[in-house]
């Protein structure tokens, strides 16, 4: 019996009469996606929600959090007075595991490491009624995606990639972890209504190609900001040709064009996959209600009338694609590849070769890149570059042991991580280069930018689906194509590999491999949450200041960031994961990868009051400790890439008080508002060009704020000289409830009070 198996069947019984009762009030055809969002509204809808522009309140059916972004989550939780969830919740130890030497000793220096960290999760997941699974049992997503994702429902989930879900159907949202607090403590959760990108897919994908090239071919059509606000819905007679799985790859790396998520129509290959998951009570389910779960016909017959965008892939004649570096949406077909090499100068030789993760880590992917390293081997050839496997899950990983397929891969010359993040987030101990070393990576991961994997600003990634970074490893070469290039193997022969193969679910069925599920207690009531007050990894929150009632006047600017300043800038990953639970320590590592718009240099600015040089967070607690608030200024999509609040949280706490740039991305804006930050954007992008080092800031109107109503920006600069503009702000009355108590968790305490 599949988990929560009564909230799924609550969830499929209301469906139709939800749907109906939407369909009054719209009277026209409906999109899967609208479906979704509108059976799953907190109350039933009284008008058509606008997209882009209205507010609206959701019941989602489940919350998962990983790790690292679940001890601040948690810790927030701990502060709305609920004795327990209000939803089913789970929690994944996936972030944490360094990988360094190989699965078997990363997973034990990790649990020894991690204890602390790792006991207090268990112990808050016991005490409320948490679904926790250890170290070693797989990511997130995937673990998602083999037990509790299924077609028609919603979650939201503290990790970017949460919409991987979306390939079993699922509208699956990344959120920050304050939002999950939200949906834990039985409130409804704010969305704006999201445009919808129709992806019409034709043809069958054949050859070297896989659903990994869809998404980079998307990619690069759309760039990273292109699905900002939208949900992207796929469609067309080349969605039945993808496996579940692949479909799943295909969903995670939305977020790499800032969709809010991706979806795609049931179909008889999650009905597949849910069987041989142990879910054919979910399987069934879905195939009663199928007729619902997908876009009506008439949508599908004349797209452009319903979706906001449309765009066709014909998958017949969709090349491999590696897109990188320093940005998953630079696209370059394997037939551009070797001209690319020679233009811009890239390292042809390619240092290490990885695939895994939450985004191919699938059975298919393994088998796939088997089978490319199978006729490797018997053609005489190994893996010239260092090539890792990352199993995406404890049930993946003891299949593709025991089908033989981890046997092959390690005899090419791969080794075997941890069932983990890894080397995808940065925790992963590089020894083959020093920092500073130019050298190309390539991945079968979803993010790229510098600095991502292993902490070097000179190490080039570039992201490919499983097989192509297999073929990869074992030429050796980023310019090489598999699809016309020959190979000289070990007796001088030339030789040519063969187009991949691999079986979409194990003839065999799924090994369970070890049990790394732990069920919440009955009654977590008596169950003590331990947080050492010395503790450096964890630290009991205190609620941040409520706005004083006055407009902020003469602050000072902190930073002008120039250019990317991503999640991964403002609060990086990496070696920092170990304070994700501690908000004063983290905090050391705010903007440590910004670029000072002034200097053109990392992660360092000017004190005013003392013209010194540190780094921000330096200056930021100097200024603090004067009382003194201070603003950052930012480029283009402020804010893309991960979940992570910490990104919010850390300015806020050292002293920020409103970030002003061109635009924002999507979470990282709602994670602002959620902890009283004010996220502002200029009404004419090119007075950024207006702030200067020195400048004093003051935001005018915050005593008549309201809904769609922009506040004035007053500039003085150092020579005297005063300057002003106008800023826009998206929050609706809500939210600037959430600004005046101090955080969206203050009001919410109040509220359970």
């Amino acid at each position: 019996m599949a988990a929560n198996i009564d909230m799924i069947k609550k969830v499929y019984s209301e469906f139709e009469d939800r749907l109906n009762k939407a369909r009054k009030i719209l009277n026209r055809p409906l999109t899967y996606s609208e479906k979704i969002l509108y059976t799953h509204l907190w109350e039933n809808p009284s008008k058509e929600l606008a997209r882009g522009k209205d507010y609206s309140e959701l019941a989602p059916d489940r919350v998962a959090m990983q790790d690292a972004t679940a001890q601040m989550a948690l810790l927030q939780f701990m502060s709305a007075g609920r004795k327990t969830t209000a939803v089913p919740s789970t929690v994944h130890c996936d972030h944490l595991i360094q990988a360094q030497v190989g699965a078997k000793d990363d997973l034990i220096r990790a649990t020894e490491e991690n204890k602390e960290v790792y006991d207090f999760l268990e112990s808050i997941s016991q005490k409320y009624g948490i679904g926790f699974w250890k170290p070693g049992a797989g990511i997130i997503h995937q673990v998602v995606l083999e037990n509790y994702a299924f077609p028609g429902g919603m979650m939201i989930g503290t990790d970017s990639h949460t919409p991987n879900a979306g390939g079993l159907g699922m509208l699956a949202i990344g959120v920050g972890g304050a939002d999950a607090v939200d949906v834990m403590a039985g409130m409804p959760w704010e969305l704006k209504w999201p445009k919808l990108i129709g992806v019409k897919l034709t043809g069958k994908m054949n050859g070297w190609t896989s659903a990994k090239d869809v998404i980079l071919k998307l990619a690069g059509i759309l760039t990273v900001k292109g699905g900002t606000g939208a949900i992207v819905e796929y469609f067309g007679e080349g969605v039945s040709s993808i496996s579940c799985t692949g479909k799943g790859t295909i969903c995670n790396m939305g977020a790499e064009i800032g969709a809010t998520t991706s979806v795609f129509p049931f179909d008889e290959r999650m009905s597949s996959y849910l069987r041989i998951t142990y879910r054919a009570d979910v399987a069934s389910l879905a195939e009663k209600n199928s007729a619902l779960l997908k876009a009506d016909k008439e949508v599908l017959e004349n797209p452009e009338k319903y979706y906001d965008q449309v765009i066709e892939i014909n998958l017949s004649e969709l090349e491999p694609h590696l897109n990188g570096p320093f940005t998953p949406d630079k696209a370059w077909p394997i037939s551009k590849m070797k001209q690319a090499v020679k233009e811009n100068n890239f390292p042809d030789k390619v240092s290490v070769a990885l695939i895994g993760s939450c985004t191919n880590s699938s059975y298919e992917d393994i088998d796939r890149a088997a089978s490319v390293a199978k006729q490797a081997l018997a053609k005489g050839l190994k893996a010239k570059s260092q090539y890792t496997i990352t199993p995406g899950s404890e049930q993946v990983r003891a299949t593709i042991e025991r089908d033989g397929l981890l046997e092959i891969l390690n005899e090419v010359g791969g080794i075997t991580l941890a069932n983990a993040c890894g080397p995808c987030i940065g925790m992963w101990k590089r020894m083959d280069i020093k920092t500073g070393d130019r050298n190309t990576i390539v991945t079968s991961f979803n993010r790229n930018f510098a600095k991502r994997n292993d902490g070097n600003p000179e190490t080039l990634a570039f992201v490919a689906s499983p097989e192509i970074t297999t073929a990869i490893a074992i030429a050796g070469s980023l310019s090489f194509n598999p699809i016309t290039d020959e190979l000289v193997n070990e007796k001088g022969e030339k030789v040519k590999l063969d187009p991949p193969t691999g079986e979409e679910l194990p003839p065999k069925g799924f090994a369970r491999g070890e049990d790394g599920f732990i069920p919440p207690a009955k009654d977590g009531s008596k169950v003590e949450v331990i947080v050492k007050p010395d503790s450096e990894r964890l630290q009991l929150l205190k609620p941040f200041d409520q706005w004083d009632g006055k407009d902020f006047t003469d602050l000072p600017l902190l930073l002008k960031a120039k250019g990317k300043c991503t999640t991964d800038h403002i609060s990086m990953a990496g070696p920092w994961l170990r304070f994700r639970g501690h908000l004063d320590n983290i905090s050391n590592n705010m903007f440590l990868g910004a670029i000072n718009a002034f200097t053109g240099e990392a992660g360092k600015v000017k004190n005013i009051f003392t013209g010194e040089i540190k780094s921000v967070a330096e200056v930021a607690r100097e200024y603090k400790a004067k009382g003194v608030n201070w603003i950052v200024v930012g480029d283009e999509n402020y804010g893309e890439g991960s979940s992570r609040e910490h990104a919010a949280m850390e300015p806020r706490f050292l002293g920020g008080r409103a970030i002003i740039v061109k635009s924002f991305a999507r979470i990282h804006e709602t994670n602002l508002k959620k902890q009283g930050m004010l996220p502002l954007t200029f009404v004419n992008p090119a007075d950024y060009d207006k702030i200067l080092e020195d400048d004093r800031l003051s935001i005018i109107g915050l005593t008549g704020l309201a809904p769609d109503k922009q506040l004035k920006l007053v500039i003085k600069h150092k020579d005297g000289s005063a300057e002003e503009c106008l800023l826009n702000h998206t929050m609706n009355k809500t939210q600037i409830e959430w600004f005046k108590a101090g955080s969206a968790l203050n009001l919410i305490a109040k509220m359970n009070k």
